[in-house]
Formats: structure tokens, C-alpha cells, sequence
């Protein structure tokens, strides 16, 4: 069976369970092959924007498996949210190679306020887009060409997606699954 690479993009200040909860997800989906063995769906990875380790806001560190300057095609980009993305010189870095891969992803998705990059790449402009209830104000000041719906738990507008906080990224997870 063919996997699909699913990419989780890293940074510091990440919040872990934005980035480990939906990883979870798509690790323990799996199908049942012809011999009855158990076979993985995806390849989820952790995209570093650089090689160093990666410390989420908790302090716990995250290996990345490879960085942006490196990766090989994904099917699926999913943005955890985290302080970081709220830092300019990340959200630039961030924003920039989104860009530049996004017409060849062809699920880009953010959890809660991994919004920030995902938005500073202007590809969520006019789109209906929801993060955390207390983020949504802040978002829609920082970007008004986005529809911010602070009540939803996860959005599809296109082929971007975009959720709520914290645990919504493992609803979205599963319905991207699904």
C-alpha cells in the first residue's frame, strides 16, 4: 500500500498537544492487509524549519525527521498552533515556505493557532477559517480579509482546513482520516 506522507510543521515555541495529538492520530490509522497484519495509512512526519531540536512551549523537545530545505512531497500539511507563530521572524519563515509548497500539498490544515502562519501566506484570504475562541479577535485584527467563525470546532473552505484549539486537532485529524 502506498502511504501518504503526512507533514506536521515544527518550530519553537509549538504547542505539543496541537503537534502530538493529531501525529497520534494518523500514526494509529491503519488497514488490514491481505495476510491479516496491521498496515499503516501514513507516513506522518515532523518538518523542522530548521535541523535543532524542537521546544514546545511545555519544554518538552521534538526531533524533527526532516526540514523544510529537505522534505519530499506531502499529501497533507497540518500547522500546529503555538506561542512561536506569534513570534515575526517564524511566522515569515513559516509563511514563505508555505507558499512555496502549497500548490503541490494538497490538504493544508492548521490547528488552532498555527492560523498565524497559514494566514500570513494570504492563502486563507476571503475564506471561512476558525482557531480558539480566544484568539479568533486577535486573528481577525491581524488579518481582516479572513471570516472568522470563533465558534466552530473545524472549518473546510477549499482544501484548507482550519480548527479550533487543542484537541479539535485530533477531531480534524479524524475527519481528515475519515
Amino acid at each position: 500500500m502506498d502511504r501518504k506522507r503526512i507533514g506536521f510543521l515544527g518550530y519553537d515555541g509549538v504547542m505539543a498537544l496541537d503537534l502530538a495529538g493529531p501525529i497520534d492520530a494518523f500514526a494509529s490509522a491503519a488497514i488490514e492487509g491481505p495476510r491479516g497484519q496491521s498496515e499503516s495509512c501514513y507516513e506522518p512526519i515532523i518538518i523542522g524549519l530548521n535541523a535543532k531540536p524542537i521546544a514546545a512551549e511545555s519544554g518538552i523537545i521534538f526531533r524533527p525527521h526532516t526540514t523544510i530545505d529537505k522534505v519530499r512531497s506531502l499529501d497533507t500539511l497540518i500547522i500546529p498552533g503555538g506561542r512561536g507563530l506569534r513570534v515575526p521572524a517564524i511566522q515569515r519563515k513559516a509563511a514563505s515556505w508555505i507558499i512555496d509548497r502549497a500548490p503541490r500539498i494538497r490538504r493544508i490544515a492548521s490547528v488552532c493557532t498555527g492560523i498565524y502562519a497559514l494566514a500570513a501566506s494570504g492563502l486563507l484570504d476571503d475564506r471561512q477559517v476558525t482557531t480558539h475562541w480566544r484568539f479568533a479577535r486577535d486573528v481577525a485584527r491581524c488579518f481582516p480579509r479572513l471570516k472568522v467563525d470563533p465558534n466552530a470546532l473545524y472549518l473546510k473552505d477549499g482544501r484548507f482546513y482550519t480548527c479550533a484549539g487543542v484537541t479539535s486537532g485530533i477531531d480534524l485529524s479524524l475527519m481528515l482520516i475519515e
